[in-house]
């Protein structure tokens, strides 16, 4: 397909049919990125939210893998007492706080690592934060991308 290049105001500018940008998935106010002698959309930069919660169950699942329960707890209301003195607090973390507190193991695995819609919820807020080394958890991010 040729496209002509026309005036726009004191520039040059394309008019992309619509076709061509339904077929990159893109729309009024996304981006396209202009390389060498290439235009394309731009990376999305993000992941869809099923695909964000599988990359914080696979988190989860590498702590639940890595560490005890009672080191998860302890992380988890040592990060929760920390945010709550810097003023970062949301309604997930009462709900955190109360599983670690309670101590049921099968409680705090299942609110890791379910997938009903009250783990997914808890999970948009994750207090474990910290237990696994940055490596592991941009080996985690780098799998989730691809």
């Amino acid at each position: 397909m040729k496209i002509d290049i026309r005036p726009i105001g004191n520039s040059l500018g394309v008019i992309l049919p619509k076709p061509v940008l339904e077929a990159w998935g893109i729309g009024k106010g996304d981006r396209l990125t202009v390389t060498g002698k290439s235009l394309r959309p731009s990376r999305r930069s993000g992941l869809t939210p099923r695909a964000l919660d599988e990359l914080k169950r696979s988190i989860a699942l590498a702590v639940v893998r890595d560490f005890t329960p009672s080191q998860i707890r302890a992380q988890i209301l040592a990060n929760l007492h920390r945010w709550r003195g810097q003023g970062v607090w949301v309604s997930a973390y009462d709900e955190w706080r109360d599983i670690a507190q309670r101590g049921d193991d099968g409680e705090l695995f299942a609110m890791m690592l379910g997938r009903d819609d009250t783990a997914t919820r808890l999970r948009e807020s994750m207090p474990f934060v910290g237990l696994l080394s940055q490596s592991e958890v941009r080996r985690l991010h780098e799998e989730a991308a691809a």
